[in-house]
């Protein structure tokens, strides 16, 4: 292969411009016999040029079919010499670039009807897309057109029918960029909230967990709006969703039970069989919703599958210098899932008799295996590791006490992790993405408040030092990536919100103002940067980004919940916080954006309906002020630290430490200054406030 633009190149070790590149995904696909570019103006101009279609493949580093594309179709000289002559071939990572993933997953869906990845897209020189697909062997096979038949078709297309492909490219592009401007809707009245419930009440299966049939993907922002809801409500129908769900997950294959943490999500309805890369933004999300089933149930399991998401994501994503690291892949040794699976034998060898005994009650595993082999369908004899029975209910099966089965249990785990130890790991992708720590920074202080575990907050500090020091533009902006040693792509609006979420929950958690201080100045220039003016909402790329052919806002929730959801959720808490209009009016002006979104699609707007409980519920501000030697002051502190509070927004200000800098950000905060000897909690609601509380008894009764 060769190219003037390219630079010299050895033809008996062939590499692209990809060579170049940080991201691991793009890498993979260096020495690749494709030309390919990254996306970027040099490839578009070369398109224009050459009066050439654009080839755009998507995907990301942990994804298996991705890694089998890769493998039998861009590896390959036959479709290599395809997709050289007739196309431009750009490769983006969508993790780097989500808002070029966004924009042509949305064409993918309207074109075809479904997306996914890797995702491929065939676009006009001026980027407009008018074919799109996901997965396809390389040759035809089970009723799926290869890529030998396909790209000759679509090469013949461009030829003989150009101006038909302009003419349909052109109109879904301009489609697609008028539904960028969501118009807003009425004011969202209370009752809102009892419709989405009552649609996840259709969608949830009773019997399994979960919202819809198979494939299941965790979704922790259901039920951080469930659980709130049921808090406002007293409804029982949306506690019992959440805790189905949640320990339906924890006790299936989809959670790692030795080394902790959450798969991507589960093949079938029963969490049983997972995709088995792991990411970030998983154990965070999953780590906040089960802290917070924890506070509000008191079902010890939940801290710990809470803490297990936690301890992965602090041992095997800790990157040096604090931020975390992106994911985890599927595969090991080119096999999907190898690292995880075990057969009954194997397990056998490694325990004794007893052990053996408990651990095939607790992980029942069968000869024949419960893992079907992804092409085949076929049981290999290899299992997933899951768990049927609780410690009591294994202790009353099995004679034994409580404590002895515990004490075997963590035995067992211990022998069997230490034995997956000698296997070879799954790859991990070392990008650290400003948006998915600022969701792990949340989840540790979420998590270290509520059980005392400065391990946690710690690492949450450091993480959010790592972001706000070595993620930062000139201007005070953020880069949306680090990687080998350097920062780049500007930031996009979800790692403006995630950061903020990040911070506040951190300033809350350690108390430190100076956290708080920066969640503002990052809010401040994300409203600057982001906010559609006219109509409302936040763009998901800067004002900058002139390489797309719109600029789309997120608002419904997937997997990760949008950066308007989690904008808005911010935007009310810092309104009750500090006091200040300017951000309560821009969140009511957001969720009206969401009016026609809950009424057409309630099941996508998780994390918004949480902040929309905050904003129409039953909210308090609760101030304590003291000394730190005071124990009254300790003891408020700690109730509103262990207490399930989902409507509180608790302030802690430490007399002589930091007080003037908590007045100047919150200014409403000034009439709380300390003013005795004894420690005091202020409790407000938005219309007026109760008599002081000046012990937990007294802060409790204020609270309800």
């Amino acid at each position: 292969m060769t190219d003037p633009d390219a630079g010299e190149m050895d033809s008996s070790n062939p590499t692209n411009r990809l060579i170049h590149e940080v991201s691991p995904y793009l890498q993979q696909h260096a020495h690749n016999p494709v030309d390919w570019y990254p996306w970027g103006e040099e490839a578009f101009l070369r398109a224009r040029a050459e009066a050439k279609p654009i080839f755009l493949s998507i995907g990301y580093s942990t994804c298996h079919w991705c890694h089998v594309m890769e493998k039998e179709s861009f590896s390959d000289r036959e479709v290599a010499n395809l997709l050289n002559a007739h196309f431009i071939c750009i490769k983006v990572d969508r993790e780097e670039r989500p808002d070029v993933d966004q924009l042509y997953m949305d064409a993918a869906i309207a074109l075809t009807g479904s997306g996914g990845w890797p995702l491929n897209v065939v676009l006009t020189p001026d980027l407009h897309p008018f074919f799109a697909v996901t997965y396809l062997p390389k040759e035809t096979r089970m009723g799926m057109p290869g890529l030998l038949e396909v790209l000759p078709r679509l090469a013949e297309f461009w030829e003989e029918k150009r101006e038909k492909a302009l003419l349909s490219a052109g109109q879904l592009a301009r489609a697609i960029a008028a539904d960028r401007n969501a118009r807003p809707g009425d004011r969202l009245r209370k009752d809102a909230a009892d419709r989405v419930v009552q649609d996840l009440l259709l969608k949830h299966d009773s019997l399994n967990g979960g919202f819809g049939p198979a494939p299941k993907f965790p979704m922790p922002h259901l039920h951080l709006f469930l659980l709130r809801y049921w808090r406002w409500t007293g409804s029982k129908r949306a506690l019992g969703m959440t805790e189905k769900t949640l320990l339906s997950m924890a006790r299936g294959g989809i959670y790692d039970h030795l080394g902790g943490g959450f798969h991507r999500y589960s093949t079938d309805a029963r969490w049983l069989v997972p995709h088995f890369e792991k990411m970030l933004y998983d154990q965070a999300l999953a780590a906040m919703a089960f802290t917070e089933a924890w506070l509000a149930t008191g079902n010890q399991e939940y801290w710990e599958v809470a803490s297990g998401c936690l301890d992965y994501g602090c041992s095997r994503l800790k990157a040096p210098g604090g931020g975390f690291f992106s994911a985890e892949d599927a595969d090991s040794e080119g096999v999907e899932g190898k690292y995880y699976l075990w057969t009954r034998d194997e397990i056998a060898s490694l325990l004794d008799p007893e052990d053996a005994r408990v651990a095939f009650l607790v992980f029942p595993v069968s000869r024949t295996g419960n893992y079907p082999d992804p092409h085949t369908g076929r049981y290999t004899g290899e299992n997933v590791l899951h768990r049927t029975h609780s410690e009591h209910e294994a202790a009353r099966i099995l004679s034994l006490s409580p404590g002895e089965v515990r004490a075997r249990i963590e035995r067992i785990k211990t022998t069997l992790l230490g034995a997956r130890e000698m296997r070879t790991r799954p790859f991990c992708d070392e990008k650290i993405l400003a948006d998915w720590n600022g969701l792990a920074i949340a989840a540790l202080a979420i998590g270290g408040r509520a059980s005392g575990r400065w391990v946690y907050l710690d690492a949450a500090e450091k993480a959010a030092s790592f972001v706000l020091s070595r993620m930062r533009m000139d201007d005070g902006g953020l880069y949306h990536r680090f990687r080998d040693g350097s920062a780049g792509i500007p930031g996009l609006s979800a790692d403006y919100a995630a950061m903020v979420w990040g911070l506040l929950e951190l300033s809350v958690a350690t108390r430190d103002p100076r956290h708080l201080e920066s969640a503002l100045l990052l809010e401040d220039y994300h409203d600057s940067h982001f906010w559609d003016n006219r109509s409302g909402g936040y763009f998901t790329s800067p004002v900058s980004a002139t390489d797309l052919f719109a600029r789309k806002k997120e608002f419904a929730d997937g997997a990760i919940p949008s950066p308007n959801s989690v904008s808005f959720c911010n935007l009310v808490r810092l309104g009750l916080l500090t006091g200040e209009e300017r951000y309560s009016r821009r969140a009511d002006a957001l969720s009206r954006l969401y009016s026609p979104l809950v009424e057409n699609g309630p099941a996508s707007c998780g994390l918004f309906m949480a902040g929309f409980t905050l904003s129409r519920g039953p909210a308090t501000r609760v101030v304590v002020t003291g000394k730190e030697t005071d124990p009254a002051f300790l003891a408020m502190n700690e109730f509103l630290d262990h207490h399930y509070l989902p409507f509180t927004i608790p302030v802690s200000l430490e007399h002589g430490k930091d007080e003037d800098l908590f007045f100047r950000l919150a200014p409403s905060l000034a009439p709380h200054r300390f003013a005795g000897e004894s420690a005091v909690a202020h409790v407000c609601t938005r219309s007026s406030c109760a008599p002081p509380a000046f012990s937990v008894e007294d802060l409790s009764k204020r609270l309800g």
